[in-house]
């Protein structure tokens, strides 16, 4: 009979096996977004397709189950232990729901709506996405009744981005958030405009990148153990805790761009780089869940990267990297632009309070697809008309609407309302770190985060999927979520910036 300890290394080496597979997936996408060539497109796919349903095949084995079953019931596993055992557990009985036709369908139809996506953007054309996309999304559909849900088809999609996660929980967030944003986006629209046209110049390529690249290094993120590159779309991917790849993209005409790009992935790095190596391949090893990961994201971008502290240290640095376009302005005119609040088109652009409405939009889109009111060649439209309605802003084209983000090309149907849960996250946090941490503020004026990113690497990364996201923010802030701490340094930054 083999004892506890056995059967738990048994358990480890088995998913350490899958992770190898999963991967090894994930390499040949981060290629496919980044460094793949023009004509190549086809057999990548039925590369990462069968290797989509090998992992679900090795996820499935009987054997796995016969041995988790085994040890959910081992009295002397230690908590951690017990823990990795029963999510994986779960994972393993939501997976054994999916067949293999359906697990390489999803990956096939995945494949095909990225490269049309892509072909969509260069042409500004919507059309070349939209039966590709609709083919996706009907698969998206058949996957949420595999899942299961009690209420709407689309709980089942976001209990995958956010465990617990509902329509009606979403809804009341929503409607409780927006009014009050609204009242105080409206407030500030009735003020002075703050200039940003210094932002607008022409910087040149490498000099961003030479620019990103150093702010990278000092926030800490770890060149031994991760890379950046350039993507149609900036993401963060990661292989494991030692091999974290991040991408940017970059604007010559807009110096927020890259820059901002590169904090908002940097965030997410430092994350996947802070978990435990040891946990590789379980659990433990993975990050609690998408808006935690948005929190870190969003804290490092906004709630440090656009504070005036931050900048009383890099800015000198900036205008060493572009002494000509920044030689007339001041470090007051600087912040200030970089935090204008104004009606936007692109959502990864957006100030911090009418970002939440970009996300409204796509929630409620993909609410409606997922119900069957609203059909794939309605995007454009519905899209259009809810940018006008909340934003006041006209759409001109496909490229800068519909077709600006690459998250439903990847089948990431519910990822988008993490992104307004991060924030949230992220401003209840930081108003916590603050407190936690004696003299914060004067120490990033001073390039400091050391401290920062150690209080988060021990509160946050260090914990994997040990807690779900509301259970991790009570650990760690003594409440659960509370929007209230985003509405007042939202409030209290913009009231003071537009007086």
């Amino acid at each position: 009979m083999p004892t506890s300890e056995q059967r738990y290394s048994a358990y480890r080496e088995k998913m350490q096996r899958i992770a190898d597979v999963r991967y090894a997936s994930a390499v040949l996408q981060w290629d496919q977004e980044t460094y793949l060539p023009p004509k190549s497109a086809r057999f990548r796919g039925q590369q990462i397709s069968t290797l989509a349903e090998l992992s679900h095949q090795l996820f499935s084995e009987d054997s796995l189950g016969d041995l988790l079953r085994e040890l959910s019931q081992d009295s002397e596993l230690s908590p951690v232990q017990k823990r990795n055992v029963a999510l994986t557990l779960e994972d393993y009985t939501k997976n054994k729901k999916y067949t293999p036709a359906l697990v390489r369908a999803l990956s096939d139809a995945v494949n095909k709506a990225f490269h049309s996506w892509i072909e969509a953007r260069k042409q500004n054309s919507f059309a070349i996405y939209q039966d590709d996309l609709e083919a996706l999304v009907k698969l998206k559909k058949e996957e949420a009744g595999v899942l299961g849900y009690l209420q709407h088809p689309y709980d089942a999609l976001l209990n995958e981005y956010e465990k617990g996660t509902t329509v009606a929980l979403l809804d009341k967030t929503f409607g409780g958030l927006l009014p009050q944003l609204k009242d105080l986006y409206e407030k500030i629209l009735h003020r002075p405009q703050v200039d940003d046209s210094f932002l607008r110049q022409h910087f040149p390529a490498s000099q961003q990148w030479d620019w990103g690249m150093e702010l990278l290094k000092a926030l800490h993120f770890n060149f031994e153990t991760g890379r950046q590159d350039k993507s149609e779309h900036p993401f963060t991917t990661s292989f494991s805790a030692e091999d974290v790849r991040i991408t940017t993209r970059i604007d010559e005409n807009d110096f927020g761009n890259m820059t901002w790009s590169c904090i908002h992935e940097l965030g997410h790095a430092l994350y996947e780089q802070g978990l435990p190596a040891g946990e590789y391949g379980l659990p433990l090893g993975e990050a609690c869940s998408f808006s935690i990961h948005e929190s870190q994201s969003r804290l490092w971008e906004n709630n440090v990267g656009r504070s005036k502290g931050f900048w009383q240290h890099w800015y000198p640095v900036v205008q060493r990297h572009f002494p000509q376009q920044f030689k007339d302005v001041s470090l007051d005119r600087f912040y200030k632009g970089i935090n204008k609040v104004q009606p936007s088109l692109i959502r990864t652009e957006a100030d911090e309070i009418s970002y939440h409405f970009h996300v409204s939009i796509r929630y409620e889109l993909e609410k409606r697809l997922l119900e069957g009111s609203l059909h794939t060649a309605d995007i454009p439209h519905y899209w259009n008309e809810q940018y006008k309605q909340l934003l006041d802003v006209d759409v001109p084209d496909d490229k800068q609407g519909a077709l600006q983000d690459v998250h439903w090309s990847h089948g990431s149907f519910g990822y988008f309302p993490t992104y307004s849960l991060g924030s949230l996250y992220a401003a209840q946090l930081f108003a916590h770190v603050r407190k936690s941490i004696k003299g914060l503020d004067e120490q990033i004026s001073t390039g400091q985060t050391q401290e920062l990113l150690a209080w988060l690497r021990e509160k946050i990364h260090s914990k994997g999927r040990l807690f779900i996201s509301e259970d991790l923010c009570k650990e760690v802030t003594g409440e659960p979520l509370n929007p209230d701490y985003f509405l007042a340094y939202a409030t209290e930054k913009y009231m003071s910036i537009y007086s």
